[in-house]
């Protein structure tokens, strides 16, 4: 099957640099790029093209941290540093995912808007419910998000009688999903312990035992918070540095991902370079919860690869349009609080990392590359004031902090056309 897309393209081939084609061919055979043309080659000559005219199609968002079942408290309980906010809020609201009827419902409705909003490939936390985690893997294949989804692990300090797991519970159960979890074909486990305070050395060792086993990726959190590092140090005396208590249990490699990160000192950062591993930046979830700003220009010259999440629901916008425009706010009030900072993220940094840095950790290159899997999304822009006539980088620029009402006309996800607009 031949996919002939017509417009403005646009897209991310490196950090900081946009390649444009106005009016060109984005071309995909069975799913897959082939390549972009400044004219229709004549090989395609009578082959059905879908003309976006002057639209802007660019890659669709790669989300790589975000809490499932918090998705019915976006925007709520903002008040409380980390901690404290886990146990008030993000836990019982966890809890109610024991209720399977509910679990569908708000799963779908997440999954659909997730693909309405352009993002088509996540790497998502459930909850420690095993049925859940099987519905919300269903929904968003059924939606047409592609990725990976965790049943989430915490046999300790959770919340007694509302949200907990024993250890063998929690063994047990995470086999028994792996076992149900082969009907989907593009939503894929992942293991996630949920960070070290709630998961026991016994968990943490079947899980590094697993991983290896099954060759699974593993997702979990990293030096978000003070308050949570002091007390991993705590819990975990033989540990220099937050890094090793997933190290030492064989989490730590170039399948990891690991969120916010925004406490790394420099030796934690060579650690994460050393193994591969891919820091996932949640900006507001950062600023949401007092947990700080990270240091993401010096991880991106050390060499530390990076990407975005929207980290729903610490973080209040699902929108990755949001969450790029929050992304370079945060490397401006670094800099603005710490003169000594690099420079901020521009939009072509940040769009890279909303983009091909998370496509990137898919095994895909940047960009639209040819052999990537057609990932991409129509954005209209006609009906916005246009005083001057602006580029193709400069349309992309406003995209990220302003959009007219139902810009977005199409999404694209493995090759498949999973969103259109209405006509008007």
């Amino acid at each position: 099957m031949t996919t002939i897309l017509k417009g403005c393209i646009v897209s991310a081939p490196a950090l900081g640099r946009l390649e444009t084609t106005e009016h060109g061919y984005l071309i995909a055979e069975n799913g897959h790029i082939t390549g972009i043309y400044p004219v229709l080659p004549e090989q395609y000559a009578g082959a059905p093209v879908e003309d976006y005219g002057d639209d802007l199609i660019v890659q669709s968002f790669a989300d790589l941290h975000l809490h499932a079942p918090q998705y019915p408290m976006l925007g709520t309980g903002m008040d409380l540093p980390l901690l404290d906010w886990l146990n008030t809020y993000a836990f019982p609201t966890e809890a109610r995912f024991a209720d399977t009827d509910y679990a569908r419902t708000v799963y779908r409705q997440l999954s659909r808007e997730l693909i309405a909003h352009g993002t088509t490939r996540v790497c998502m936390f459930s909850s420690l419910h095993t049925e859940a985690t099987l519905i919300l893997m269903e929904e968003l294949e059924r939606a047409g998000v592609t990725g990976y989804v965790g049943k989430v692990n915490m046999d300790r300090n959770g919340l007694p009688g509302v949200l907990e797991e024993t250890t063998e519970a929690s063994m047990r159960d995470t086999l028994r999903w792996l076992d149900r979890c082969q009907d989907t074909c593009r939503i894929h486990p992942i293991l996630t312990p949920r960070f070290t305070p709630s998961c026991t050395d016994k968990l943490m060792e079947f899980l590094g035992r697993l991983a290896a086993e099954r060759g699974l990726p593993v997702q979990s959190h990293l030096s978000e918070n003070r308050a949570e590092i002091q007390w991993v140090r705590e819990l975990h005396p033989d540990c220099e540095q937050y890094w090793e208590t997933y190290a030492k249990y064989g989490l730590w490699n170039d399948r990891t991902l690991m969120a916010h990160c925004v406490w790394s000192d420099e030796w934690e950062r060579q650690a994460m370079k050393n193994a591969g591993v891919t820091v996932v930046h949640c900006p507001d979830s950062n600023l949401n919860l007092c947990s700080g700003t990270a240091p993401v220009r010096t991880m991106l010259t050390e060499g530390v690869r990076v990407a975005l999440g929207s980290d729903i629901a610490g973080g209040d916008h699902l929108d990755m349009f949001d969450v790029t425009a929050a992304a370079i706010r945060a490397s401006k009030i670094r800099r603005m609080t710490d003169p000594a900072v690099p420079a901020p993220l521009t939009v072509a940094e940040a769009w890279y990392l909303a983009t091909s840095a998370g496509a990137e950790w898919f095994g895909e290159q940047p960009g639209f590359a040819p052999g990537n899997a057609l990932h991409a999304m129509v954005l209209s822009d006609s009906a916005l004031p246009h005083g001057k006539s602006l580029t193709p980088a400069q349309r992309l620029e406003r995209a990220v902090y302003r959009r007219q009402p139902n810009a977005l006309r199409a999404v694209y996800s493995a090759g498949r056309k999973v969103f259109e607009a209405p006509a008007d």
